[in-house]
């Protein structure tokens, strides 16, 4: 609990400075008890200033709950700032001696004494004063309710999620769904003549089609083949949700290796079967909301589908009833009317939260309310079928990256709290004014709001919605056919002006930093080859970012290379520092971190006890504030920088990394520069194509070089610098070993080019 603060000393005429001049007189009530008269004083003048409290007399209701840690004037500066609508202090003296005690009582135990009036609630918190043996108070106004929820949440050091399902967490489908995307499919191919558009479409539909079999089965005979493996059905137990309901068992066959359920949403009726997949690394954010025996943060569901459908969804996520109890469950389960608007507010409809005090996991931002869209972390939409590789293949699955955010999100909140709300509570004074109080934080501070909806151009074609959403699934559900009504996809979407981390695997449309911050559009040289150096020597690397409380608001992000801190940055932006970070992280390689590297030969030093890909992408807890627990995400992105500046600079961290050419990070670096200088010393010239619906979506660039307009070698990477590499190979192949006379014409002496392709040692001393 905090350090107490001394009672008040003695009276003060008139109310105090903030207060209004000219106090009301009224009378004071516990109940029907009374307690003695006070003078109360607006904070305000004019028709602003009015007070609230009716027939001009002051009867308390109840106290507050008690506060372990929290005053309760933080409580009501978090969740209703400003809020102060007068003061009012003992009218006699010495005072009424029950009023004494409740002032008593309030001050000591971290009380406040509420008036209720309509759906309002006014809270008298006991105030210190600077003179002697007065009871005084504010009178705080907040909404009915929100206030007791609050307590427990703030003490607890506990925010709100809210999560969306369908394309967020789940992509669900019937076999009617099946079958119409199928069919949308084939109609695309039919009209495409692309052949890679074509391939990509065909291996989506052959996905569909093997899910779609599955199914099937399970609805004609109540089990799968899996691999060759008959699986049965498991009769899983439905909870009753609060009002009771009878009990349900229904058939369900979890293929955990597919990370595939399939359910019947109405037991009797085979035709609600659903093929259920879950978005890779559910299990690690669901244990992180919950780890250690102790909430982090209450859980909610918002989603546009049908009532039936959304709790059988989220009880496969949740089966143990951990996140949200079935007690709970009606009230934290909100479905809303396919095409209106999401809103915090009606999320909380049963106070259980304040919205400043919540977050949003969703794949869309534009679904929701406009003041609440701060407040939500957008992910990319799940698409399993379009892209099966794109989760795993990022360094970081989505989930992970959302876990982390959340700790930063929590992590700042408190903070806030702590450190500058807290502690400028505890100062204030009973005769200090309004504009006194200290600023409270809100979620939405935290959170880079970004929309990653696939935005196409006129040559792009945009991927088909791949489960089943809003008023679809009860018509799907109850057998009857309705058209597809596909997510809106916007005409145009704001991206991120930042960089982020894009590696081989990491889709650079939607790339997730592998420290968890946000989502970006661009890499960064220096952040890639840093973090490719990284995976060929199978070690870890992280930025850590923390932000100063000075005035500056500097920012200080480290780079740990397997949980050695090689290298600092400290910038005005995150961006800048992290930059800065990656650079001297580079030039330190060299000297003090060899032992990471891989010899030559290509045997890499490996830690026996950490075996490769252990790691789950989440950062180790940290202390701050007591007992709060939480993962600090090393987390922001970086602002686009200038390709060639960057590479200018970069050019005296290579000649360092030169000399470590033995091991296949420097490799990567020798290769990437001598290649692409031997071929544009060439002519060679390199175009950024346009990319397809399917790159669009994975973030993935396509390069291709040309000479004499004729081209040698295509690319395609989830980084612009690893597309061009692979297109600078196949054009270096392509010029070894050409006859045509229409490229060989445009060429220069081959001599330079004869290198390769991975130098070894033997070619260090040439170089």
């Amino acid at each position: 609990m905090a350090t107490p603060r001394a009672p008040p000393q003695a009276a003060v005429p008139g109310g105090g400075a903030g207060a209004a001049a000219g106090g009301v007189t009224m009378r004071m009530f516990h109940g029907d008890v009374f307690l003695g008269e006070a003078e109360v004083f607006p904070m305000k003048q004019g028709a602003e200033g009015s007070l609230p409290f009716p027939s001009n007399e002051i009867r308390i209701s109840h106290l507050s709950p008690t506060s372990e840690r929290c005053p309760p004037l933080a409580i009501l500066q978090t969740i209703a700032p400003f809020s102060v609508r007068c003061k009012l202090q003992a009218k006699l003296m010495p005072p009424h001696p029950s009023l004494h005690r409740l002032y008593l009582t309030c001050f000591n135990e971290y009380k406040s004494a509420v008036v209720v009036v309509g759906d309002e609630e006014l809270h008298l918190v006991a105030m210190p004063s600077k003179v002697e043996k007065v009871p005084c108070f504010w009178c705080c106004s907040v909404r009915s309710g929100i206030y007791a929820a609050s307590v427990g949440m703030l003490n607890l050091r506990c925010l709100a999620i809210v999560f969306d399902l369908d394309e967020t967490l789940i992509v669900a489908n019937t076999m009617k769904s099946f079958e119409d995307r199928i069919e949308m499919l084939s109609r695309r191919m039919d009209i495409e003549d692309d052949p890679v558009r074509i391939a990509g479409m065909s291996a989506e539909i052959k996905r569909y089609i093997e899910d779609r079999e599955l199914l099937k089965e399970f609805i004609d005979t109540d089990t799968v083949t899996d691999n060759g493996r008959i699986v049965g059905t498991q009769k899983e137990e439905v909870l009753p949700i609060s009002g009771g309901q009878e009990r349900v068992l229904r058939p369900v066959i979890r293929l955990p290796e597919r990370n595939a359920i399939l359910t019947r949403i109405n037991p009797e009726v085979r035709d609600t079967s659903v093929f259920v997949k879950l978005r890779p690394a559910w299990e690690d954010l669901r244990s992180y909301l919950t780890a250690k025996g102790r909430k982090r943060f209450e859980v909610y569901v918002c989603t546009m589908a049908e009532r039936d459908y959304a709790l059988e969804m989220w009880r496969l996520l949740d089966p143990e009833a951990n996140l949200i109890s079935s007690h709970n469950l009606a009230e934290r389960v909100v479905c809303v009317k396919s095409g209106s608007k999401k809103c915090l507010q009606n999320v909380f409809k049963d106070k259980g939260c304040h919205p400043k005090m919540a977050m949003v996991i969703d794949d869309r931002l534009q679904v929701w309310d406009e003041k609440d869209q701060p407040r939500v972390h957008v992910v990319p939409a799940y698409t399993p079928y379009y892209a099966p590789q794109a989760e795993m293949a990022n360094a970081v699955p989505v989930l992970c990256v959302a876990r982390n955010v959340a700790c930063n999100v929590r992590g700042g909140f408190f903070r806030e709290f702590d450190e500058n709300l807290l502690r400028k509570v505890f100062e204030l004074m009973y005769e200090n004014e309004l504009l006194d109080l200290p600023y409270a934080p809100d979620v939405g501070d935290y959170l880079v709001c970004e929309d990653t909806n696939f935005a196409p151009n006129n040559k792009d074609v945009a991927p088909i919605p791949e489960g089943m959403s809003g008023a679809e699934v009860g018509k799907r559900l109850n057998g009857l056919a309705y058209p597809r009504d596909q997510k809106q996809i916007p005409s145009s979407t704001r991206l991120s002006d930042d960089d982020g981390v894009a590696l081989r695997g990491i889709p650079g449309g939607t790339n997730i930093q592998s420290n968890g911050g946000s989502l970006a559009t661009t890499p960064s040289l220096f952040v890639t080859v840093l973090q490719e150096i990284g995976r060929l020597c199978e070690s870890r690397v992280e930025f850590r970012s923390t932000v100063s409380s000075g005035k500056n608001m500097q920012f200080s992000v480290e780079v740990l290379f397997s949980n050695e801190k090689i290298g600092i940055g400290i910038g005005k932006t995150r961006d800048e520092a992290q930059v800065l970070a990656a650079e001297k992280a580079l030039q330190n390689l060299e000297s003090n971190y060899l032992s990471f590297m891989a010899p030559v030969a290509g045997v890499l030093n490996k830690d026996v006890n950490k075996p490769p890909g252990s790691g789950n992408g989440f950062l180790e807890d940290i202390t701050l504030s007591e007992d709060i627990s939480m993962e600090e995400p090393s987390g922001s992105t970086l602002k686009e920088q200038d390709h060639s500046k960057a590479l200018d600079r970069l050019s005296s961290v290579i000649s360092l990394i030169r000399e470590l050419v033995r091991d296949a990070a420097a490799a990567l670096i020798f290769h990437f520069s001598v290649l692409i200088n031997c071929l544009e010393d060439q002519h060679v010239v390199f175009r950024d194509q346009v990319r397809d619906s399917g790159s669009a979506l994975n973030g993935e660039y396509h390069f291709q070089a040309e000479l004499g307009g004729q081209i040698l070698g295509r690319g395609i990477g989830l980084n612009k610098d690893f597309a061009k590499l692979q297109a600078a190979e196949e054009a270096l192949k392509t010029l070894k070993t050409t006859t045509d006379p229409q490229i060989k014409k445009h060429l220069r002496p081959m001599q330079q080019l004869n290198f390769p392709l991975y130098p070894t040692q033997r070619h260090r001393e040439t170089v």
